[in-house]
């Protein structure tokens, strides 16, 4: 079990750092959009499509890694009013959700890059359909994240550790900074 961790914990660190470079990349490409339009009065036509694709991959790996990490977006009001037994539960059935939406993601985000596979893009001359792949890859991620969480609680360890058992303080009184 510790192989695959460090394997998914390779995995999950890379996705950060892909995801990472693709914001710097794309923050560049609509640097220089802009930068050619204003200042040179001159279009790209490539420079649009390029960034969103980029923007696309950096989300999907993002929330993959949110995932794994476990701060994905969640509605925990119901987590903090039960008692942690119950927590655990409620965890597995928002982790098989996210495993089964990640799923969906591959499944029908599969279907859309072969229906696009055979048109090219205009700007780019390549297949329209790889601007669904992020979907899939990062579905495939999610996945893999998902499945690991569920299997770690189901072999008895404690990946819920990182629940409050306390109820979230009265806006009163926390302290302003």
């Amino acid at each position: 079990m510790q192989g695959i961790a460090r394997a998914l914990t390779a995995i999950c660190n890379s996705a950060l750092y892909l995801a990472g470079a693709g914001l710097v990349a794309m923050t560049c490409i609509v640097f220089w959009q802009v930068f050619v339009r204003y200042v040179l009065n001159w279009t790209n036509t490539w420079t649009e499509i390029t960034a969103v694709m980029l923007m696309s991959w950096f989300i999907f790996l993002g929330a993959a890694v949110g995932v794994r990490e476990n701060y994905h977006l969640g509605f925990d009001v119901l987590v903090y009013a039960l008692p942690r037994g119950a927590k655990k539960y409620l965890r597995m059935i928002s982790d098989t959700v996210v495993l089964a939406f990640a799923v969906g993601m591959i499944v029908y985000g599969s279907q859309l890059v072969m229906l696009q596979w055979a048109a090219r893009m205009p700007a780019l001359g390549i297949p329209e359909g790889i601007r669904y792949l992020p979907l899939v890859g990062g579905g495939i991620l999610i996945s893999l994240f998902a499945l690991e969480r569920l299997a770690l609680r189901f072999a008895g360890y404690d990946v819920d550790a990182d629940l409050i058992d306390e109820p979230l303080p009265v806006l009163d009184q926390v302290k302003e900074v």
